[in-house]
């Protein structure tokens, strides 16, 4: 049973066109191709940038946070209580008022400790700011070489300014050279690879990369305070987005990706999953579009809310307890209303 749904999945008029077969993809004349057992070596890879990340954390952007004066704010930890944290850990990290009535009866501690008990343990899963930036550093450079990279390899191609020459010869492309841009591991890129649509795969990660170090950038100096760099950063980064992921995205990559292969081959599985992916994605970037537009927009008109802000950090200051945390507005990230810039979430994957 195994072995039949082993030969369905990689059954040759699923992802080639007609008339190929993975015969054509073996390595022969000094060709080498891409395989689909090359994606093993994503595991290694994988633990190899988590310890590369550690150490350029660790000695390379805290130093840099130091630099720009981002330091550890100190919060008050909620003290042991086994049945607030039961509660906190199987049903929810913000209580009803019936929910707290009945905690504080279960825990011997008034309706208003209760509910200070829970915004200190909110609190205290948060991310901290230095954590943030750390964070942002390692995903600003990481863009910033693979955009580099992924340039260096297909800027001198032909078919990276005329898109026809994607299909030329395909499935014949040697891939030797463009490896490099292909270490990540999601759906479009492992299709790319075994399927060898590698001279498309590599135009969609460069396109990706242009703009994700900009946004990272804007996030460091977000968590650094300053607030003009932040927000003019953010502007070109916006700029940048829209013009990669809607008018070059759709009107030059998924054309060729929906109309050229038809010139050369009649339409198979792999043809509409791939673009039917492709179209998910660019569904995708619109949505985020409308958000990087709205916050734009709230930075040129200063419309920006605090109580929109999507990490605020819930205080205590009406009962002291910020000030005797040594808590203060002096280092608090800039991005009010600015969910994009406040969430370690990347939007385009």
């Amino acid at each position: 049973m195994l072995q039949t749904l082993y030969d369905y999945f990689w059954w040759e008029r699923l992802w080639l066109p007609v008339n190929l077969t993975w015969a054509d993809l073996e390595d022969r004349d000094g060709r080498v191709y891409a395989k689909a057992s090359d994606l093993y070596i994503t595991l290694p890879l994988a633990l190899l940038f988590l310890i590369v990340r550690y150490f350029f954390e660790l000695y390379v952007a805290t130093p840099l946070a130091a630099l720009l004066n981002i330091k550890e704010k100190t919060r008050l930890r909620a003290p042991p209580n086994a049945t607030l944290e039961h509660f906190y850990l199987t049903s929810g990290k913000q209580p009803k008022q019936v929910e707290v009535e009945l905690l504080s009866r279960q825990s011997g501690l008034s309706g208003r400790q209760v509910e200070r008990w829970f915004r200190r343990r909110r609190n205290q899963d948060r991310p901290s700011l230095l954590k943030k930036f750390r964070e942002a550093s390692w995903r600003f450079t990481f863009y910033l070489i693979a955009f580099i990279a992924g340039m260096a390899v297909i800027v001198d191609k032909p078919w990276f300014y005329d898109m026809k020459k994607v299909w030329e010869g395909y499935p014949i492309q040697d891939f030797k050279e463009q490896i490099i841009h292909h270490v990540a591991t999601i759906i479009l890129i492992s299709f790319s690879w075994f399927a060898n649509y590698i001279r498309a795969g590599t135009l969609i990660m460069a396109l990706h990369d242009s703009s994700d170090y900009l946004l990272e950038s804007a996030k460091m100096f977000n968590y650094a305070g300053w607030k003009n760099t932040c927000n003019n950063i953010f502007i070109v980064f916006a700029i940048v987005f829209i013009i990669t992921r809607l008018v070059i995205l759709p009107f030059w990559i998924l054309h060729c990706t929906l109309v050229y292969p038809l010139e050369l081959y009649p339409a198979f599985f792999g043809y509409y999953f791939f673009n039917s992916m492709m179209g998910v994605l660019q569904l995708l970037h619109i949505f985020w579009a409308y958000l990087i537009l709205r916050m734009a927009h709230k930075f040129i008109t200063g419309k920006l809310v605090e109580d929109e802000r999507s990490d605020r950090e819930e205080t205590e200051s009406s009962e002291g307890e910020e000030a005797a945390a040594g808590g203060g507005a002096k280092s608090r990230p800039l991005a009010n209303g600015h969910p994009i810039l406040n969430n370690n979430h990347r939007k385009n994957d």
